[in-house]
């Protein structure tokens, strides 16, 4: 024979998501989970992950092509990737029970309520977790600015994009579909989202534009300098 078949399993650890530690490595390496520890305050006590680890674990599955937060059972199966990343993911339960206060229920009723006689759509004001993570979000600009001494200039292009979604309380856009319409702020040189601003499907692009932070310009000077 030229070889022979062992029925013994390996002993080994393996995972096909061999890229994910360097998108963590850059996570870390931008200063991002301090930044969260300092601005996003979910947690009631000291039992279980904190912020930082809850918003890498999301960010991983976003990066690997997940949909939803039911994408953080399939990553917790994978134990070398844990054993790369140097925790175990949060469970479903958890991962949900992180989400649930960046929705704000009395600030939409407050849009609503907000809106002309004539108005259907409605802009609501983020709640103070998403303000969090707004900062954090700024804390990233800076920091790559930082290291930008070359980029000197800061194009920034400002448009919102639909994003067809199938779930029920979704709204129909422009376009007749069901789906969502955020806006972005993206700094076009560096391929960077500078602002978002998470709107329905049935929001106008140029409804309150420049509350998603970010008035439409030509150029300005790199963040940081």
């Amino acid at each position: 024979m030229l070889f022979e078949i062992d029925p013994q399993p390996l002993a080994e650890e393996l995972t096909a998501l061999g890229g994910v530690p360097l998108v963590v490595r850059a996570f870390r390496s931008l200063g991002l989970p301090v930044a969260i520890r300092e601005h996003v305050h979910i947690k009631q006590g000291e039992r279980g992950y904190d912020e930082a680890t809850y918003v890498e674990s999301l960010v991983v599955v976003n990066a690997v092509g997940g949909e939803c937060p039911e994408d953080l059972e399939r990553l917790r199966e994978d134990a070398a990737l844990s054993k790369l990343l140097g925790h175990d993911f949060p469970s479903l339960r958890a991962g949900l029970e992180f989400l649930y206060p960046f929705h704000d229920e009395q600030k939409i009723e407050e849009a609503k309520r907000r809106r002309a006689p004539d108005e259907i759509a409605y802009i609501p004001e983020e709640s103070a977790s998403l303000q969090g993570l707004g900062r954090v979000k700024r804390s990233l600009v800076q920091e790559l600015g930082s290291r930008c001494a070359e980029q000197r200039i800061a194009t920034v292009d400002q448009d919102a994009t639909i994003i067809e979604i199938r779930k029920q309380e979704a709204l129909p856009t422009y376009e007749g579909e069901r789906g969502y319409q955020p806006m972005l702020a993206v700094w076009a040189e560096m391929d960077v989202v500078l602002a978002d601003q998470f709107r329905d499907g049935n929001v106008p692009a140029m409804m309150e534009s420049r509350r998603a932070g970010w008035r439409r310009r030509r150029s300005q000077r790199c963040p940081g300098r």
